[in-house]
């Protein structure tokens, strides 16, 4: 399973590694979990923070390049071997799902999301500490790709008048009709997509839904299409992260990421080809 529950991860403590992906680099400096590190979305997980930086070139937070993410896995003493643990404060969605993804597509198999995030272990009885652990520094983690599938702008303009395709979009339900849209310049949808909302993977308590309950959700959505048929989108490629591990926990794996995603396709003269808003 991608997923570890907080009791667990209380009695194995010692034995993982773990990564803090909220946002802030402040609140981790306020407090985090014995032992983790900050993994920062906009400086290690993406290259939103580089000179530079166009939304209309990759989205709001495109992948580093393979090398440089390679490195700084290492740099966090992340080895092939290494057990990871990689926890956020919004049940995964911001961006422990990303990460968890982004080790996978690096090729490395053992890392796990905190099952309700940081909430869970505090409610499971771990404390927060400000000390900030030293670790070895590894060589950069083995790649030479990356191991997930993942689609550009021009194959999902082609995916979605496939009707043997689908193409999923991981944002809210409002954002996606074109309603109270803050982050980027147009909005809307890509038309042609379905929507599924990130956060209804997770049940009351903030934890994801049990197996059986969100495989019913997606092949519901699907409605036959096979998930390897399936890309997934969101604003910047973050929160369809989180849509690719709950299909993980359901046991229908193969979907692909589009990492521009929204904020990418709406800068484009493709948005402008065809009304998205409020419409399929």
């Amino acid at each position: 399973m991608p997923l570890i529950s907080a009791t667990d991860l209380r009695d194995r403590l010692a034995s993982v590694h773990l990564l803090d992906v909220r946002q802030s680099p402040e609140e981790y400096a306020a407090g985090h979990l014995p032992g983790a590190l900050h993994a920062d979305l906009n400086r290690q997980l993406s290259t939103a923070s580089d000179p530079g930086h166009d939304p209309a070139r990759g989205g709001r937070h495109p992948l580093p390049p393979l090398d440089r993410f390679a490195a700084q896995v290492g740099a966090w003493g992340i080895g092939p071997d290494t057990e990871v643990v990689a926890y956020d404060a919004q049940g995964g969605g911001n961006a422990a799902a990303r990460l968890w993804w982004m080790l996978r597509a690096l090729g490395h198999e053992r890392v796990a999301v905190l099952d309700g995030g940081l909430a869970a272990a505090l409610e499971a009885g771990l404390t927060l500490t400000v000390e900030i652990p030293a670790v070895p520094m590894l060589p950069p983690h083995p790649a030479d790709r990356w191991r997930l599938p993942m689609v550009d702008a021009e194959a999902v303009d082609t995916l979605r008048r496939d009707p043997a395709r689908k193409l999923m979009d991981a944002r809210s339900s409002e954002r996606w009709r074109g309603e109270n849209e803050t982050l980027d310049p147009i909005p809307g949808h890509i038309p042609g997509s379905i929507n599924l909302y990130w956060a209804d993977n997770l049940g009351p308590d903030g934890r994801f839904k049990t197996p059986e309950a969100l495989r019913a959700q997606y092949e519901a959505l699907l409605d036959g299409t096979p998930p390897e048929r399936l890309a997934v989108h969101c604003g910047s490629g973050v929160t369809a992260c989180h849509n690719l591990l709950a299909l993980e926990v359901a046991g229908l794996p193969g979907a692909a990421l589009y990492v521009g995603s929204w904020s990418e396709w709406c800068r484009s003269d493709r948005a402008k080809s065809g009304s998205t808003k409020g419409t399929k």
